[in-house]
C-alpha cells in the first residue's frame, strides 16, 4: 500500500528543504558579517580602534552608530569620475567615509561642502571621502552640482546601474538619503549614520582620527 510510505517521504522532503534554507541563511549571515565567518575575519579594525571610535561618536556626529565588530558589506560596483567601473577594493588600505547622496536630496546638498572640507583636511594615503551619487541617468547633473558649490577635493562617484542602494538595503543600510558608512582599511563597516551630519566639525575630525587609530 503506497499511502503509509508517502507521508514519511513528504516529511523527509520537507526536512531537506528546511536544511537547504538554513544553509542559505547561514551563508548570508557569514557573507554580511552578521554571523562571522571568513569575510568577517578579513576586516581590519581592532577592538581598541572600535572602542575609541565608539567613544568619539558624540557632539555633531552623535548619531553615528558604532559597530561592536567590523561588518563586511556586499560587493558594490559603481563608476569613478572617468566612467570606469570600480569597487570599494580601489580604496583598500584606507579608512573610507562612503556617503550616499543625490542632487534631489536637500540634506545631501547641504552637507556636501563640509565633506569637501573634510577631504581637503584629512584625505590622503590613509583616508578618503567617497561621495557616491545615486542620481538617475548620467553623471552630468551631480558633476555640475559639485562644480557649482566649488568643491575642490571631492571626486565624483556615480551609480548609473542603480545597484548599490538595493545591495545595501538587503543588509539594512541605505534606507534613506543621505546615508554615510565609515569603513575600515579592509572595507568593512565600523560606523553607520542614516541622515546628515556636520562633517567639517571638530567632532567629525576626531571621529575619523579614532577610525584611523590615531
Amino acid at each position: 500500500m503506497p499511502e503509509p510510505a508517502a507521508a514519511p517521504r513528504r516529511s523527509f522532503a520537507r526536512l531537506l528543504i528546511l536544511a537547504a534554507l538554513a544553509a542559505i541563511g547561514l551563508g548570508a549571515l557569514a557573507l554580511y558579517g552578521i554571523g562571522g565567518g571568513d569575510k568577517a575575519s578579513a576586516c581590519a579594525a581592532s577592538k581598541e580602534t572600535l572602542a575609541a571610535f565608539g567613544r568619539a561618536a558624540k557632539g555633531e556626529v552623535a548619531g553615528v552608530v558604532a559597530a561592536t565588530s567590523p561588518r563586511p558589506l556586499p560587493l558594490l560596483a559603481f563608476n569613478d569620475s572617468t566612467g570606469a567601473s570600480i569597487g570599494l577594493d580601489r580604496f583598500k588600505g584606507k579608512v573610507v567615509l562612503l556617503n550616499l547622496w543625490a542632487t534631489w536630496c536637500a540634506p545631501c546638498r547641504k552637507e556636501m561642502p563640509a565633506l569637501d572640507r573634510l577631504e581637503a583636511e584629512k584625505g590622503g594615503v590613509d583616508f578618503a571621502v567617497v561621495p557616491l551619487s545615486l542620481d538617475f541617468g548620467g553623471a552630468d547633473k551631480p558633476q555640475k552640482f559639485l562644480k557649482d558649490i566649488g568643491a575642490q577635493k571631492l571626486q565624483l562617484f556615480h551609480d548609473p546601474a542603480g545597484k548599490v542602494l538595493p545591495a545595501l538595503k538587503s543588509v539594512g543600510r541605505g534606507t534613506g538619503l543621505p546615508t554615510t558608512l565609515i569603513l575600515d582599511r579592509a572595507g568593512c563597516e565600523i560606523g553607520y549614520l542614516p541622515g546628515p551630519a556636520e562633517w567639517a566639525s571638530d567632532d567629525a575630525k576626531r571621529l575619523i582620527e579614532a577610525a584611523l587609530g590615531s
